[in-house]
């Protein structure tokens, strides 16, 4: 929620260490919207919650406030704008990466051919003008050069289906109408598909509200503190991590006879029809990167002409080292000669980008699995159920309630005229009233 700023006003003024009616008499706001603010300013500065011996609750502020949310609020901007410049620079070098592997290999190619084609036919009228003298050049003869039209089979998708006719069964096996082409598989290979838990927040708060409204709106910390992961050693005693849950689903911290404290959520105990208990997990996991989510076979493909272009760009390597060559044939030769440290560099880049990637991969499933076991830790604390656990529930289910508003409930709805509406009102009062009669009579 926004910030009132005369709840901070008030929370200078009162010394840093308010309650609710505090700053409610100091502002003049709502005692409902003091409190909800107070526990958004609270949640947003790590401020403390501080509970009384009359059960009264306390909150505590640090001095400084105001400048960490100044430096918050102008991170989060500043991590939005580049996140929405590095999606339009991570796409423009996907696309390059690909549109340069095809364009280097045939460059490639071109030179190699007009190079051995050049050199041979040098050779040749040599041989014609001077007998046995043999050419100026004795390399070129040796190169294997590859089908050109192998090459652009690579652009068929079912080119790994139908170029090979194996009996293994994962190739017999019908494709996915969703499966990647080669360019898509290319995609895959160099750069990975994406974060795998780019909803993570979403699947967050999903399931703690869910594991509230299982609750029936009361519950304890230990309950949602395998959904969260600002959970430290210095707020784990004290529960300052739920302040978040507090302040999005606007609850109250109750304290119990033995200074306890649970949680109510009472606008998620209305609802308008009875609510049963959904099977969620027992704690939020996060999902393992891939390295690709490409076929296997198109990995290898991709691997393969990777391997293929390297070769190539060190085989042009091999002739561009004679200058003579680049002064004999000029233009397009000349040209990709001066180019040619940016092919060589592309067919490097092409093979040690994913290999980088694959340890990086490693690294960050290592620090996911971390953390998804630590979140599966903290459940142990409710399978134990000690007897501090077991008292917090027992004085969080006093609270727990379910209010199912019924079409009987109903005052007052717009699809009816307010005329039609007061009318039908009025008879239900006539009825309830005989009906009260007829019990008196009887």
């Amino acid at each position: 929620m926004t910030l009132q700023p005369e709840i901070m006003q008030s929370v200078e003024q009162l010394g840093y260490r308010v309650t609710v009616g505090d700053v409610a008499a100091k502002s003049g706001l709502d005692i409902n919207l003091a409190q909800r603010g107070l526990l958004a300013l609270a949640s947003d500065v790590s401020g403390h919650l501080q509970v009384a011996e009359s059960g009264d609750i306390i909150y505590l502020f640090p001095d400084n406030f105001r400048t960490i949310l100044r430096n918050k609020y102008w991170k989060l901007q500043l991590k939005e704008t580049w996140e929405k410049i590095w999606k339009v620079l991570f796409y423009i070098i996907r696309i390059s990466f690909g549109i340069i592997l095809v364009a280097s290999i045939i460059l490639i190619l071109i030179a190699i051919t007009v190079i051995i084609i050049g050199l041979n036919s040098s050779r040749d009228g040599n041989s014609n003008n001077s007998g046995s003298r043999g050419g100026s050049y004795r390399g070129g003869g040796f190169f294997f050069f590859p089908n050109f039209g192998d090459l652009f089979w690579i652009f068929y998708p079912n080119y790994g289906y139908n170029r090979y006719d194996h009996s293994s069964s994962r190739r017999s096996q019908s494709r996915d109408a969703n499966e990647m082409n080669f360019l898509e598989a290319v995609f895959s290979f160099l750069f990975g598909d994406g974060n795998p838990n780019y909803n993570l927040e979403e699947r967050r708060w999903k399931a703690i509200g869910t594991v509230i409204k299982n609750n029936k709106g009361s519950i304890i910390a230990e309950q949602v503190a395998p959904y969260l992961d600002n959970i430290d050693r210095y707020n784990k005693e004290n529960e300052d991590y739920i302040l978040p849950v507090l302040t999005r689903f606007n609850g109250n911290p109750e304290v119990s006879p033995n200074g306890e404290l649970i949680y109510h959520f009472p606008e998620l105990q209305v609802t308008v029809q009875e609510s049963t208990q959904k099977s969620i997990s027992t704690y939020l996991r996060e999902r393992l990167y891939k390295f690709s989510e490409a076929g296997s076979n198109k990995i290898m493909l991709a691997i393969g002409l990777g391997a293929l272009n390297f070769i190539l760009a060190l085989i042009l390597g091999s002739f561009l080292k004679d200058p003579s060559i680049v002064a004999q044939f000029g233009g397009f030769i000349a040209f990709i000669n001066s180019i040619y440290w940016l092919l060589l560099g592309y067919a490097m880049a092409f093979l040690g980008v994913p290999l980088i990637r694959y340890f990086v991969v490693q690294m960050r499933n290592g620090k996911i699995e971390s953390r998804n076991s630590e979140r599966k830790g903290r459940t142990e604390l409710l399978q134990d159920k000690t007897e501090t656990i077991q008292h917090k529930l027992e004085y969080a289910s006093q609270f727990a309630n379910q209010a199912i508003i019924q079409q009987s409930d109903i005052a007052y709805t717009t699809e009816k005229d307010v005329l039609e509406q007061e009318i039908e009102q009025a008879d239900k009062i006539d009825q309830e009233w005989q009906k009260r009669l007829d019990a008196l009579d009887n």
